[in-house]
């Protein structure tokens, strides 16, 4: 069992978090305090050791969407190798902010290529690339996307909780209340979803929602002590589009799985009355991680992390098949 008790702040309102896992059961809470209880609003106090020993972020702009997973491929292999805790410090985490030119659809590692239409997202310009976590398809058109990485032996569980819970206090300064999921969302299929090639069609537990449907879809790796995860917050309804590349012989079918995929996920422009830029989202997940984790973050330069994985990361797109 670990526990985790923890003071901060995080945009104006100072608390008290405490976070418990034992048994297969998690137990976290928060207690929101008037601004007097502390007299430095940057001055976190920590009662027990954090998860991690030193957290970083970087945000690497927008990339290709080989570019963007031939990056975490590295990265990942540098936290595999030690290579990133030789520099940075052992027991470390890093989180890496990024964006997509073209849109794209990622795969899950292991996911058939045949479910997308290759020659349609070729002559539309969308970019087909697998990612290195497992995990269904993804359409990168509007959203905001993450990286975490971690040099840890928790559990892969309580790692994946504590990632949803920073971003849950990043969207509640945003006044979105966010629920953790217990278990799958209901299809309206018998049997199962009728879109099982879409990541947004399903909900893992303890990935968030809103009104009972899906915001955040994430997927991991564990590579001994290093650990990847992928994350993507819809900022508007684009993600239903992947069912038009989806590969399917009755293009009324495929009506009916959009309808299906929009019924089942929910976009933030939903859910606010304004749109949301990548820098104030990119500010206040920084800002809840550094509260949530009982540290200040270090930001990396983009241009200090492409160095550091060894040069340039444009080439050819590795094959699909």
């Amino acid at each position: 069992m670990r526990s985790i008790l923890y003071f901060g702040r995080v945009a104006g309102k100072f608390f008290f978090s405490y976070l418990s896992s034992g048994w297969g059961r998690f137990i976290h809470f928060h207690w929101y305090a008037p601004p007097s209880v502390f007299s430095n609003e940057r001055e976190l106090y920590n009662t027990v050791p954090p998860l991690f020993s030193s957290l970083y972020f970087v945000d690497t702009g927008i990339r290709t969407g080989y570019e963007n997973m031939e990056c975490d491929r590295r990265l990942l292999e540098a936290f595999s190798d030690g290579s990133f805790q030789r520099r940075y410090g052992e027991g470390c985490a890093l989180w890496r902010l990024y964006g997509w030119r073209p849109h794209a659809i990622s795969l899950g590692y292991s996911q058939d290529a045949e479910a997308i239409d290759a020659e349609r997202c070729r002559q539309e310009g969308i970019d087909v690339v697998r990612r290195p976590t497992g995990g269904r398809a993804v359409l990168h058109a509007d959203e905001f996307t993450y990286s975490f990485f971690a040099d840890s032996c928790e559990p892969n569980a309580e790692l994946y909780r504590s990632v949803h819970e920073v971003i849950r206090l990043a969207l509640l300064e945003l006044g979105v209340t966010a629920d953790f999921c217990r278990s799958a969302l209901p299809s309206a299929v018998s049997g199962g979803s009728s879109l099982p090639a879409a990541c947004f069609s399903a909900s893992a537990r303890s990935e968030l929602q809103v009104m009972g449907r899906k915001l955040v879809g994430s997927a991991q790796r564990r590579s001994g002590r290093a650990l990847l995860q992928h994350g993507s917050l819809p900022l508007s309804g684009r993600h239903g589009d992947l069912s038009d590349y989806i590969a399917i012989p009755d293009p009324d079918f495929g009506v009916s799985l959009k309808q299906e995929l929009l019924r089942k996920a929910v976009s933030l422009e939903e859910i606010l009355p304004r749109r949301l830029g990548h820098n104030e989202l990119a500010g206040l997940l920084k800002d809840a991680a550094e509260c949530h984790y009982g540290m200040l973050a270090a930001v990396i330069g983009s241009e200090e992390i492409d160095e550091f994985i060894h040069g340039s990361l444009t080439g050819r797109p590795p094959s699909m098949k």
